[in-house]
């Protein structure tokens, strides 16, 4: 396969669910903007996607979620406002989170069908080439970043992120049948969405990053309903088997589910530790709280 050929070069990222484990604050807030540090989940996962290679994006959203949009553009008062106060270092900060012209576009999910129905609303942005799927939610702490390793590691077909898991909590994630192992790449003989443990094929679950040809649209397209009545991408997946390559790549680095509560605090947690301005006043602070 020609390096072209091989080129990742479109995201699509499902930003349209409703954080409803985080009310009330999500009434008014889009869950991807609750930032961890000071930065918002969806800059996460922006960030990885550039660094993976990613030049256009495409946010699938939903009522509410007008912030995203407003997030990604200029904030023309606020720039005057650092400028005129020479506060120089903010406005280099908030014109970094401005994506080029034309790579980012927006597209509406009506109705909250599953994570397979909101990336077949991506459609028609796609066209023939493979396409990336983030979800800001997931937050992995990785060097490269969790995309860069997939995408270095990708040879065409389908592609998704895994990760071991406390086997009685397989009922919470798209789980995989492994085949062959090669270093960190998984041969994927099946995958099935959200198994009871007793039934489960395996521990080895699947985690907020994809790369998907563009056949999966085709299947997606025929709007199969599946576990909890909705349009499971994991299905349309799992009929590429035997018709494309589909591997699980085994990612190096740290994911934190912050689309619950403990997730979300545990990233923060973490990445303030890891701060180069307040790790160390965190750390003594984390020390004395133990010891009350």
């Amino acid at each position: 396969m020609s390096k072209r050929l091989k080129k990742i070069r479109k995201a699509i990222l499902p930003v349209g669910g409703l954080g409803t484990r985080f009310l009330p604050a999500t009434k008014s807030i889009p869950k991807e903007m609750l930032p961890v540090l000071d930065k918002p989940l969806v800059q996460y996962a922006i960030d990885e996607a550039l660094e993976a290679g990613i030049e256009e994006f495409i946010f699938v959203t939903g009522r509410g979620k007008s912030a995203i949009e407003d997030y990604f553009d200029h904030s023309v008062e606020l720039e005057k406002a650092l400028k005129d106060n020479k506060k120089l270092e903010k406005l280099n900060l908030i014109k970094k989170t401005i994506l080029k012209p034309g790579s980012v576009s927006f597209v509406r999910q009506q109705n909250p069908m599953g994570l397979g129905h909101a990336v077949w609303c991506a459609r028609n942005f796609i066209s023939d080439e493979p396409t990336a799927i983030i979800l800001a939610d997931d937050l992995i702490d990785a060097k490269p970043g969790c995309m860069k390793q997939m995408v270095e590691n990708w040879d065409g077909g389908n592609m998704v992120a895994t990760m071991e898991i406390e086997p009685e909590k397989t009922s919470s994630y798209g789980i995989i049948t492994p085949g062959k192992i090669a270093q960190n790449k998984i041969e994927v003989k099946d995958i099935i969405e959200k198994p009871n443990p007793k039934d489960s094929p395996s521990n080895i679950a699947v985690v907020g990053r994809y790369i998907v040809e563009p056949s999966v649209f085709d299947h997606l397209g025929l709007q199969k309903t599946g576990t909890n009545d909705e349009i499971q991408l994991t299905d349309s997946l799992s009929y590429q088997i035997g018709k494309a390559p589909f591997f699980g790549y085994s990612f190096q680095g740290t994911r934190y589910d912050c689309g619950t509560k403990l997730g979300f605090a545990k990233a923060n947690t973490s990445l303030a530790i890891k701060d180069s301005n307040i790790g160390n006043q965190f750390k003594d602070w984390l020390t004395k709280l133990n010891k009350n």
